[in-house]
């Protein structure tokens, strides 16, 4: 008897129900035997990698193995023919083998060279990015360039300082001679009425500082920029609110490492956004901590504790009245700051506290003043000589009328020896409450109470200074409006209508008969005049100035309030740590100060400089954006944004 037989390969999940089907639709007339594959196999089709069992089934008859075969390839199984003959079997074999090692031959060398392929794509692909990156962003910018039919040339307009005009004109023919063209590129200055955008020259120092205006608003073309005064004034109202000399030794030291190593920390890999952006504005954290040693050597504070850096001018006595308790004589005048008897007195919160408080308002109106004064050389820059005297005038009388008065008496009364005997040997009165004297310029004009009377004359004083401010409220809501509706009128009297004096110039490649090319300037008529809606924007830019005017003073309170909160959260982390182990007795005494020490240390970075340090940052901000850069600065420019490829690998690593 001879027998037949069918070999292939099945998925191995099927294999059950492959072997149930042929007993069954056989009735057992077969021998099947399958071995698992040890390794998964890739379907040719569909690319899938299935495990698979080889099988081979001995069966007598055509027919059936017809059968066998039509249900092996029914449920997916590939078959593969195998001679009858063991010689010609082993023949295959070999033939097989040998083309096995052919074939990972090939794919080994394959492999090689892909690999070396690889590798000296890999030290060139940097510079390929490169080239490419630059190729796209010249070919972006020709794009924008309008060709001119005529002339067969292509037309850029453009923006660059004057200042860079000759170097751009050498640059130009350097190109010109190293491409070998006969044809010079041409440099030609056009006068335009059109705006143009700003540029700011800054450096590693100060490009920190002026990001800090930028985020408000980019100036307009020769606006007063802000950010040459921020590089001053922001370190200092920070340092105001984070007032303590430790404190500020330790921000000036971390900023010192992120400078002096600011070439390695630039180079190096990034550690984080966080990082970055404290390195970013590694110098104005420089400058804060500077500031902060200052202002904490004038508060006499170093970690909530006193520095006894010269003789106090204070001495305690006995109090007569009561034996058993000390009060303070004084003896003389301490050499620099607060004198450190104030630290650990009863009063010592009250007195802080009226100090600070006074200070905040006088740097708050000496700040603000200064912004109404800075909007002068916008007026006289944008020939707006109507806005000096209907707008500037007005408004640094009503603020001095007003809070540059509350200053005057502030100063006044520190310099007034109030539990002194005056000349004539009388004891004074107790000095005045300035908030009720500023309470009552306003209820009771010209009286003023002789209890609550700080100079002779005070109630004529306030009165012209309250007639002065109230004169200037109509001045700046009606003069402006009047005289441009005065300007108009005379105007269309002479025969005029909508005078085109917004002139702006446009290039553009979609007016054929131009070529192209530049083409003249373009004419806009200016809007009807409308004075209902110039006496609208009048009105809103009146009381926004005189209502902001008294919350911008009060919103420099903040001063005082962080400052006040700062000194406090360190006094209490100071007394609830190290004050009760920093006498240790013996060695568990050593090493509570040392894990008490340890702990301070982390609370006071973690809350004292991060916390409060963030803290204080953004209400600086907030005084610059709201209640300085208010008074004169607009933002309503554009950044000028020159062609670099240094910007355009740094958007796309940013990308």
């Amino acid at each position: 008897m001879t027998l037949g037989f069918v070999t292939g390969v099945i998925t191995r999940s099927k294999m059950q129900t492959f072997e149930r089907i042929l007993w069954r639709a056989l009735r057992g007339n077969l021998y099947l035997n399958y071995a698992e594959i040890d390794e998964p196999i890739t379907d040719p089709e569909t690319d899938e990698v299935l495990e698979k069992n080889v099988f081979i089934i001995f069966a007598h008859g055509k027919e059936i193995l017809n059968k066998i075969r039509k249900i092996s390839e029914s449920l997916g199984a590939t078959l593969y023919p195998v001679d009858d003959s063991s010689d010609k079997r082993q023949e295959h074999y070999r033939e097989v083998n040998a083309r096995i090692d052919d074939l990972n031959s090939v794919l080994q060398n394959t492999n090689n060279a892909r690999r070396a392929e690889l590798l000296s794509i890999a030290d060139d692909l940097t510079s390929w990015i490169t080239l490419i990156k630059k190729e796209k962003a010249i070919y972006h910018t020709m794009n924008l360039f309008n060709y001119d039919a005529n002339r067969k040339c292509l037309i850029a307009e453009g923006w660059c300082p004057t200042n860079d005009i000759n170097p751009i004109q050498q640059a130009l023919r350097t190109a010109t001679e190293e491409s070998g063209s006969t044809v010079p590129t041409i440099l030609h200055e056009l006068r335009t009425s059109k705006e143009p955008p700003t540029y700011h020259r800054v450096n590693k120092f100060t490009s920190g500082f002026q990001e800090i205006v930028d985020a408000y608003g980019v100036a307009r073309y020769r606006e007063v920029n802000p950010g040459l005064f921020t590089i001053i004034t922001f370190p200092f109202l920070f340092a105001v609110m984070f007032g303590d000399f430790g404190h500020g030794i330790m921000v000036t030291l971390f900023a010192l490492y992120l400078v002096i190593f600011e070439k390695k920390l630039a180079n190096g890999k990034s550690k984080g956004e966080i990082f970055e952006m404290f390195f970013g504005g590694r110098y104005i954290i420089l400058l804060m901590g500077l500031f902060s040693i200052y202002t904490g050597l004038i508060y006499n504070d170093i970690f909530s504790r006193a520095m006894h850096l010269a003789p106090s001018g204070w001495q305690l006595v006995e109090d007569p009245s009561k034996p058993d308790k000390l009060i303070g004589q004084q003896t003389g005048v301490y050499a620099i700051g607060v004198d450190p008897a104030w630290h650990g007195a009863e009063n010592f919160l009250l007195f802080t506290n009226s100090y600070k408080m006074k200070m905040s308002i006088i740097l708050g109106v000496i700040q603000m003043s200064f912004g109404i004064f800075l909007s002068i050389f916008n007026y006289v820059h944008f020939k707006k000589t109507l806005s000096i005297w209907a707008e500037f005038i007005p408004q640094i009388l009503f603020m001095q009328c007003i809070f540059g008065y509350l200053c005057f008496t502030i100063i006044y009364k520190w310099s007034i020896p109030w539990y002194e005997p005056d000349a004539s040997g009388n004891p004074r009165v107790s000095p005045p409450g300035l908030l009720n004297l500023l309470i009552y310029m306003f209820l009771q004009p010209g009286h003023v109470d002789k209890e609550n009377e700080l100079y002779s004359g005070q109630g004529t004083v306030q009165l012209a200074l309250l007639g002065v401010a109230v004169i200037c409220i109509p001045w700046m809501l009606f003069t402006k409006p009047l005289i441009l509706r005065r300007e108009y009128k005379k105007i269309r009297a002479q025969g005029y209508h909508n005078p085109q004096a917004d002139v702006t110039r446009i290039s553009t490649d979609e007016n054929n008969e131009h070529g192209g090319a530049v083409v003249a300037e373009e004419m806009h008529e200016e809007e009807e005049f409308d004075f209902g809606e110039v006496m609208i924007h009048q009105v809103i830019h009146t009381i926004e100035f005189c209502l902001g005017c008294i919350s911008n003073t009060a919103s420099y309170l903040r001063l005082w309030a962080l400052s006040l909160a700062h000194a406090q959260l360190s006094t209490v982390l100071y007394d609830m740590t190290l004050k009760s182990t920093i006498h240790p007795k013996g060695v568990l005494g050593v090493i509570l100060l040392i894990i008490t020490a340890l702990l301070w240390f982390i609370l006071t970075v973690g809350i004292l400089l991060l916390m409060e340090g963030l803290s204080a940052f953004l209400h600086a901000l907030r005084l610059h954006w709201v209640e300085f850069n208010n008074k004169f600065y607009e933002g309503s420019g554009r950044k000028f944004i020159p062609f670099s490829f240094k910007h355009i690998f740094k958007d796309s690593d940013d990308d």
